[in-house]
């Protein structure tokens, strides 16, 4: 079978891990986008470290989870947001205005609504996590 989301299969394999009470699993393939992605979740305390492993394919990760994840997904398609625009998706998609994330992919890089909310840049929906 043919991945069509490698970000999707990755963040529903961590989040099921999660579910089951691991305190560790190994996502596969790597990519860009997903290591950007876990570096967000962990700058905000959503999981431990994580190692990217080069096993000359397509890489794996290996995930330190320390049990904070409820959910986490992806949006697909990549919606269009812009600064105007993001308030309403936290509302959407967010369970609270006190925790959780949304990601979004700008021209300044992959960072977190409110940093996007600061900076005054729109972009790109990429995911979630709470």
């Amino acid at each position: 079978m043919v991945k069509i989301s490698v970000v999707a299969d990755n963040l529903k394999t961590m989040t099921n891990a999660e579910k089951r009470g691991r305190r560790q699993v190994m996502l596969r393939p790597s990519s860009k986008v997903m290591v950007k992605f876990l570096q967000q979740m962990m700058k905000h305390g959503y999981i431990g470290e994580f190692e990217i492993i080069d096993d000359h394919r397509a890489g794996k990760i290996v995930v330190d989870l320390n049990g904070r994840i409820n959910k986490c997904g992806v949006i697909s398609p990549r919606y269009d947001v812009q600064v105007g625009d993001i308030e309403q998706w936290v509302v959407n998609l967010l369970p609270s205005r006190q925790f959780g994330k949304i990601i979004l992919t700008t021209s300044m890089g992959i960072m977190d609504h409110d940093e996007a909310r600061r900076r005054g840049t729109g972009g790109k929906i990429i995911g979630f996590f709470y």
